[in-house]
């Protein structure tokens, strides 16, 4: 060990977690399985090392389940240098392979005894619902194949006793984001990225020649790439294998693009999943979809790390904590926690939404599908389809959006979705330019539905935005607010956002016009923003600082990925300035990112949505009573915290603030470093989830918040 890797935890800490999960002599065999994806590598990496540094012997199984019948070199040994430099590398570096030997019971007899050869009894799957369905069959009968080799006189008795039994984690690897119980699987960012990198290299040229394009995208039987990619983008159709159009599509499709084409809008995208099919189960493609005949129509088809190592971490705390009672585990994601699933459960979800889009039961089917799959569908309509204005009822009210602090990706996309969503509820949006001195001096003007579109993928704050606080300008903000009648407020931004928050909230004694519904959406690229685990922006910083031309900050960005973070980088270790100046240059280098990301863009839809259905339900109590909001929950941050989506009352977020350094208290994602720390040799103790216990999969409501 180096002599600079210092254990950061007592002696007496780091023996004691040691213990718990002790290795030694035990042996884990890891392997991929079916088609592969981006992040595959990272989740290896991190059982490869995870089993090491507890003390298991980690053995490589190459080219998945046919690896493991044919046995021999197919099963080698890993070390801690197996898995360097291997976290930018795409696929699999130990292979995958579709394997019909192991659909039948020969095949799997072979495996098991390959496995005992080795002393492997403790199996990390990585892969589909095939793949994960094959392996809790093995697990099975993997006692009754033990008796069997015996009998054969493979293997004696005492081999028998000793490897009676086979523990299996699983890990989700699928572009497709087809597996119900984890909010998204190994691969589907990355595909996310490719999806929308495509999306913004023909939006110049559509939009240069007014065009409409048809991009056909991943998701044989699963949606979910096109719908979170189309709510990325702003499309205008989706075809979804979950979601059929209704009868007569075609026509109300032509109708809706010539209606966007009135209205100048120049570029027209329409997204298709490559399982899309119609009501009666027929499949509509992309190339009957150029067909309908829609004038001006182009034609073009297109197909982290991070996670992934937290949940090949997790993987190999599960099986050493494993006893023979234990079921077999997927580790899946949930909001922005690890966290473990009945196999057996999640494989009968997923199957279950392909019974049911078999039978026409489509409604069930998007029910099924996931965690966060109706919320986007909802989200998508709600944002796409603007209703005619006789049908919208009229609330009355003036509704204001806001920008505070350093422009963010992704904040464009928040304010485009509350500007829908705040339309189609019958409000009149109000846009606030240039932060809270903007304000001040009256510049406002009402926003419509068209003045968005198109908002989506842009980067930095086309509102404009500035660091500037309301404290001084109190008086001429609060007359604004009278001027416009503006009876709730949203506001986009970061910290100086969260304190412009609070200084609305204590002049509410001595101005009534602050006396209405507020909220905060989290926007800045620092992640520091209290009462939120995540904030717009941050993961489009996290990806453009991989790629900043800056020697140190590649240096640090290698460092983070393939070392674990340094205590010279992060504030909260040593009180270095290291973290600040990585966003700093960040900001020079970059303008805020560029194209947000799908993640920011989506987060961004998705939160700003939530927070103008708050604002909505605020306002509807109030409606009739001439009431004034004074109390703490009528002015709240809304953010994801662990797996939740929280409105918390400023007033309560205050003692949980440390105001000096612009952070809060406590940050969970501090939590991960003694992960990094691990998969880099160093000595730590690491939280992982309580002993053996494991959740069962059950439905979740569309207002639940979701990873992307």
């Amino acid at each position: 060990m180096d002599q600079d890797r210092i254990p950061s935890t007592p002696r007496g800490s780091f023996r004691k977690f040691l213990e718990q999960l002790s290795g030694a002599g035990k042996a884990i065999g890891v392997l991929t399985s079916g088609g592969d994806a981006q992040g595959m590598n990272a989740a290896v990496r991190a059982v490869v090392r995870m089993g090491i540094y507890v003390g298991a012997k980690v053995y490589f199984i190459y080219e998945g389940y046919q690896g493991m019948v044919d046995g021999g070199s197919n099963i080698v040994e890993a070390d801690w240098e197996s898995v360097s430099s291997i976290l930018q590398v795409g696929g699999t570096i130990i292979g995958s392979a579709r394997c019909k030997a192991f659909r039948a019971r020969e095949g799997r007899l072979s495996a098991a005894y390959n496995l005992v050869q080795l002393g492997i009894t403790n199996l990390c799957v990585i892969g589909g619902d095939g793949s994960l369905t094959g392996a809790n069959i093995f697990r099975e009968e993997w006692s009754g194949l033990l008796e069997e080799l015996a009998q054969n006189g493979k293997i004696d008795k005492r081999e028998v006793e000793k490897y009676a039994h086979l523990n299996v984690v699983g890990m989700v690897g699928s572009i497709d984001n087809d597996f119900c119980g984890t909010d998204m699987t190994i691969g589907t960012d990355s595909a996310l990225h490719r999806i929308i990198e495509v999306v913004d290299a023909i939006m110049t040229t559509a939009q240069s020649h007014q065009r409409t394009f048809v991009l056909e995208v991943m998701g044989r039987h699963c949606g979910y790439l096109a719908l979170v990619s189309g709510l990325a983008c702003g499309a205008d159709w989706l075809f979804l294998p979950e979601s059929p159009p209704e009868e007569g599509w075609q026509e109300r499709m032509c109708v809706k693009l010539s209606e966007n084409r009135a209205r100048k809008k120049r570029l027209n995208i329409i997204i298709v999943a490559e399982g899309a099919i119609d009501t009666q189960n027929k499949p509509i493609t992309s190339e009957q979809i150029k067909e309908v005949g829609v004038p001006g129509m182009g034609h073009r088809n297109t197909a982290g790390r991070a996670w992934a190592s937290r949940m090949g971490v997790e993987a190999v705390v599960a099986l050493l904590q494993a006893t023979p009672e234990t079921p077999a585990c997927v580790v899946s994601l949930s909001g922005n926690q690890a966290v473990r699933l009945p196999l057996v459960e999640c494989v009968q979800m997923t199957q279950d939404v392909q019974k049911a889009m078999d039978e026409r039961r489509f409604k069930d089917a998007v029910q099924l599908r996931g965690r966060s799959f109706e919320g986007n569908l909802k989200t998508y309509k709600l944002l796409a389809i603007k209703l005619p204005d006789s049908e919208i009822q009229k609330s009355g009210c003036n509704v204001g959006v806001i920008n505070v602090g350093a422009p963010a990706a992704g904040m464009n996309a928040a304010v485009r979705s509350a500007v829908r969503v705040g339309i189609s509820s019958g409000h009149r949006m109000l846009a606030v330019y240039d932060g809270f001195e903007g304000f001040a001096r009256g510049q406002i003007k009402e926003i419509g539905w068209s003045d968005v579109g198109g908002w989506t993928g842009q980067g930095g704050s086309i509102l404009g935005t500035k660091r500037t606080l309301p404290g001084k300008y109190l008086e001429d903000i609060a007359t604004q607010m009278h001027a416009h009648s503006i009876n709730a407020l949203l506001i986009i931004g970061g910290f100086e956002a969260y304190l412009g928050l609070l200084e609305l909230s204590a002049a509410r004694e001595k101005h009534e016009e602050f006396c209405v519904p507020m909220v905060m959406v989290p926007a800045t690229v620092s992640n520091n923003v209290p009462g939120s685990d995540f904030s717009i922006g941050a993961d489009t910083a996290l990806n453009t600082i991989t790629d900043v031309s800056l020697w140190p900050a590649k240096q640090v960005a290698w460092t983070l990925a393939n070392k674990g973070p340094q205590p010279a980088f992060i504030y909260q270790h040593t009180g270095d300035v290291g973290w600040v100046w990585l966003i700093e240059n960040y900001e020079k280098k970059s303008d805020h990112g560029g194209a947000p990301s799908p993640f920011d863009r989506n987060f961004g839809t998705k939160i700003s949505a939530r927070a103008m259905q708050w604002i909505t339900t605020k306002l509807k109590e109030a409606q009739g009573k001439g009431k004034r909001f004074v109390t703490d929950d009528s002015i709240c941050v809304l953010g994801i915290c662990k797996r939740n989506l929280l409105f918390q009352p400023v007033a309560e977020l205050r003692k949980e603030t440390d105001f000096e350094h612009r952070i809060p208290k406590e940050q969970w994602w501090l939590k991960l470093r003694p992960l990094m720390k691990i998969l880099a040799k160093y000595k730590a103790s690491l939280e992982v989830s309580d002993a053996g216990q494991m959740e069962h999969v059950h439905r979740r409501g569309p207002e639940e918040p979701a990873a992307i």
